[in-house]
């Protein structure tokens, strides 16, 4: 089967794992970036204004002129699946062209996020949703939401991990002392995260929190440290090996019940402590392959007081 892969090839995205995944179970794979890859070097890059306008409004800018180019590399390829990943910017009017110009040709969607929820899409993509041969989501709630939408054929599914980059390391002291810490948490800046984090902090506990955006949260402590960078591939992986225990925060905005993290901190054998879900239940056992907590029921105490057991009994 010849696949033609739409998604972030970013050499930190998890569709890239994806992508590089599907050319290791033997498929012939050719791959289309609706991420700028030049932007990746810049970690400091904003959009202007308008662009950020214009996404927020439902109708994201096509940098990479997308919409012009997939149906000739579909051509060229003789590609027999389309395969997208996110893609706010491809118009359904270019999906209405490929599959009249290619009618064999299946389309597949596959999203990490809520895409019922307006934030994780756009405009384009909801009014895209019927032309879908497939969608993939992993949210279970989608499967009710998205026919509301157009969307036929939704499978819900977990999140996984890339089996050739998550995975156990046998750490120096070098190493795990610049990576590591008793509590800590990779990802971006979200209120409810901080303010449980915090709380460790005013109680005693060392937080080591790697990511962007937490740099302008105005609550500091000594105790909360903030990298004011994210970490990628290598790194990563780095630090969930040499982290005690592994913070996996749930997003509200996007309904999770597990994350990506979910399954990437348990591939690389280390301690995860997250909110107890019937997802989380349905993949771990706990108490044995992972910490959970009833956010509803004396959360940050029973935070705590795990974080203390877990980072003092080794040493």
């Amino acid at each position: 089967m010849k696949i033609l892969f739409v998604g972030d090839l970013s050499s930190y995205a998890r569709a890239r794992q994806r992508y590089l995944a599907l050319q290791d179970l033997g498929y012939r794979v050719e791959g289309l970036s609706w991420v700028p890859l030049e932007t990746e070097l810049e970690s400091d890059y904003k959009p202007p204004l308008w662009q950020r306008i214009l996404r927020k409004a439902g109708y994201p800018v096509d940098l990479v002129r997308l919409n012009q180019s997939l149906e000739a590399a579909i051509a060229e390829h003789q590609s027999d699946l389309l395969w997208v990943e996110k893609a706010n910017t491809i118009f359904p009017s270019t999906y209405r062209i490929l599959k009249q110009n290619f009618p064999k040709l299946k389309i597949v969607y596959y999203s990490e996020d809520d895409i019922y929820i307006r934030n994780n899409r756009s405009e384009y993509l909801r009014r895209s949703l019927s032309l879908f041969d497939m969608v993939y989501t992993t949210k279970p709630r989608n499967v009710d939401e998205l026919p509301k939408l157009g969307a036929k054929n939704i499978f819900c599914i977990f999140q996984a991990y890339d089996r050739n980059f998550h995975q156990p390391l046998t750490l120096s002291a070098q190493d795990r002392e610049h990576w590591g810490a008793d509590v800590g948490f990779a990802g971006f800046f979200e209120r409810d995260r901080a303010e449980k984090m915090l709380f460790l902090a005013e109680n005693g506990i060392k937080v080591r929190v790697w990511g962007f955006n937490w740099q302008a949260w105005p609550h500091q402590h000594p105790n909360l440290i903030l990298e004011g960078k994210p970490v990628h591939n290598e790194d990563f992986v780095k630090v969930l090996n040499a982290t005690r225990i592994n913070l996996n925060f749930l997003r509200k905005i996007n309904r999770d019940k597990h994350t990506s993290r979910s399954l990437e901190i348990p591939a690389c054998q280390g301690f995860m402590l997250a909110e107890r879900t019937e997802e989380h239940l349905q993949l771990f056992e706990e108490g044995r392959e992972a910490e959970f907590l009833n956010p509803k029921k004396n959360f940050l105490k029973r935070f705590s007081s795990i974080c203390l057991m877990k980072t003092y009994d080794k040493r």
